[in-house]
């Protein structure tokens, strides 16, 4: 026993000499606690929600100002017609569009009933059932006269007829898959290359790299391309798996959907070679790779969680998230059709170029 104690003193000598680590195995539980304690929630706040009123009545006005005063939706947009709907829903503009026909204020006199149509961005099919439930609530909240919110909802005059686009069913793995998706790529792209420096530290063979003319760019390059290639072979497992095996359509085009993911993929592999020229060890390359993508993947881009009920300040996080931007990507090519992101592929772009040049750089430094 002395002697087991001799050795935790030595232990503890270790740890409290290595401030850095200790302040890690404090600060990160409290750290995760309260991002991700914040981040994890399923209300709904602020929903965008598009309004198309053919029927332009002082009781149709009546009943889109209530709905916007309630506080728990946002107009994100007034439709002249039918045709704006569907381009809304593909560019994300809103999650849901309320259309009231014309006749509405008549069938309120004669039949005591508004009817209004409720339409659903069925992609996220975790909270598509959940908006329409939302809106239904709203709607009632608005029908009601006023000092009579507590109504049964079958009893009050509003009444809303929904229908879910892009994904009827609601099928969970057209939701699910790309998410899924998104997440194995960012995830096996970093610990591809997360090793690739830290390994050649431990094993010792950056110094023959060293001897050599090449430059710290071309090395960084040399380093991404094999990765590239296999990580790429992946993404086409993933994508031919989810399509094949689980069934989630593409109405989209292949090609785009190459293009977009090769975008991602370079961010991925860029991500790890910034961790690998960091890391003293390939198992700290490795850890850190695996910190650094599957949690704020997971829960900050909007995958299982809404991101529009996350604070402020995770949403800003949640930005600099690759997947973030991904996601839309690919659940907008595969379940809407559309080909088009000029703000995603900026983005992922932009990242691919400042997190390639940052490992770069901070492979010169190490090299000085």
């Amino acid at each position: 026993m002395k002697r087991a104690l001799s050795i935790a003193r030595k232990e503890t000598d270790h740890i409290l000499r290595d401030r850095r680590s200790l302040a890690v195995a404090i600060v990160m539980p409290i750290a995760m606690l309260l991002l991700y304690g914040y981040g994890i929630s399923t209300e709904l706040r602020d929903l965008p929600v598009g309004i198309l009123d053919e029927d332009r009545s002082p009781a149709s006005r009546d009943l889109v100002e209530r709905m916007i005063s309630s506080g728990f939706i946002v107009d994100a947009g007034r439709l002249d017609s039918r045709d704006a709907i569907e381009p809304g829903f593909r560019k994300g503009k809103w999650r849901a569009v309320l259309t009231i026909g014309a006749g509405f204020s008549d069938s309120l006199i004669r039949e005591s009933v508004g009817r209004v149509q409720v339409l659903v961005d069925g992609s996220d099919a975790t909270t598509a059932a959940t908006v329409d439930n939302y809106l239904k609530a709203v709607l009632a909240l608005a029908g009601a006269p006023p000092g009579e919110s507590g109504r049964s909802f079958q009893n009050l005059p509003i009444a809303g007829r929904t229908r879910i686009l892009f994904n009827p069913e609601l099928e969970s793995a057209n939701f699910i898959v790309p998410g899924l998706a998104a997440i194995i790529l960012v995830m096996i792209g970093a610990l591809l290359t997360s090793i690739a420096i830290a390994r050649e530290r431990e094993t010792g063979t950056m110094e023959q790299i060293l001897t050599t003319p090449v430059g710290p760019r071309e090395i960084i390059v040399g380093k991404v391309l094999p990765y590239l290639v296999i990580a790429y072979l992946d993404a086409a497992l993933v994508v031919g798996a989810g399509h094949l095996v689980f069934g989630v359509p593409m109405n989209g085009s292949w090609i785009a959907l190459a293009a977009y993911s090769l975008l991602y993929l370079l961010v991925a592999l860029s991500l790890g070679l910034l961790i690998s020229s960091l890391a003293h060890t390939q198992r700290v390359a490795m850890m850190a790779a695996l910190t650094a993508t599957l949690l704020p993947t997971l829960l900050l881009s909007g995958f299982v969680f809404p991101r529009s009920s996350m604070p402020a300040p995770l949403q800003w996080i949640g930005q600099i998230v690759p997947a973030t931007y991904y996601l839309t990507v690919i659940r907008g090519i595969m379940l809407k059709g559309r080909t088009w992101f000029p703000v995603e592929g900026a983005v992922l772009a932009g990242m691919a170029v400042l997190i390639l040049g940052a490992a770069a750089a901070r492979f010169r430094t190490r090299l000085e």
